[in-house]
């Protein structure tokens, strides 16, 4: 708490005041308006193995959609990460799906309060430092956004950013 926050305690208590109503307010823009989640997948034409130990199985349902996207069409899919965190509605927030790793970082930042039919936001991706996408994206319905990441041990990343609670994320 800081100081002035403390004294206007210590007065409304004084004053017989609930310490609540005495306390600085909330900044709107911390307000969490939804989650944005991001996760990271390994696609392969050769061995999945060379995704490493701790890649997971695809569910089945996210491997027909990859596959059902011709740029994105191979013959094996693992999953390596995904992180979710919260939409602000003034700040932007970081994703960092291979975590400890800040090789993949994905921004977002909410453009407008979200409804349940679309979301816009202000999104980077962010590979080794380096940003290589910048873009102001809608997200709603069942649609995450699919990007065709770097090559990576022989197959390429694919990165899928989406609103948390979507069906098919993982």
């Amino acid at each position: 708490m800081t100081r002035r926050a403390g004294l206007a305690v210590l007065a409304a208590a004084l004053c017989g005041l609930p310490a609540h109503l005495a306390s600085a307010p909330e900044d709107p823009g911390k307000t969490i308006v939804g989650e944005v989640t991001v996760t990271v997948y390994y696609a392969s034409d050769g061995d999945a193995a060379a995704a490493g130990a701790k890649a997971t199985a695809v569910a089945k349902a996210m491997e027909k959609r990859l596959r059902n996207t011709e740029k994105l069409r191979f013959k094996q899919y693992r999953l390596l990460g995904d992180d979710t965190q919260p939409l602000f509605r003034s700040y932007e927030n970081w994703a960092r799906p291979l975590k400890p790793s800040e090789e993949v970082l994905v921004k977002f930042e909410a453009r407008n309060h979200p409804t349940p039919q679309a979301t816009h936001i202000d999104l980077e991706l962010w590979l080794s430092h380096k940003k290589i996408l910048k873009t102001d994206v809608v997200l709603g319905g069942d649609h995450p956004l699919f990007v065709l990441g770097p090559e990576w041990r022989g197959g390429r990343l694919i990165i899928a950013v989406s609103l948390a609670g979507e069906k098919n994320v993982r």
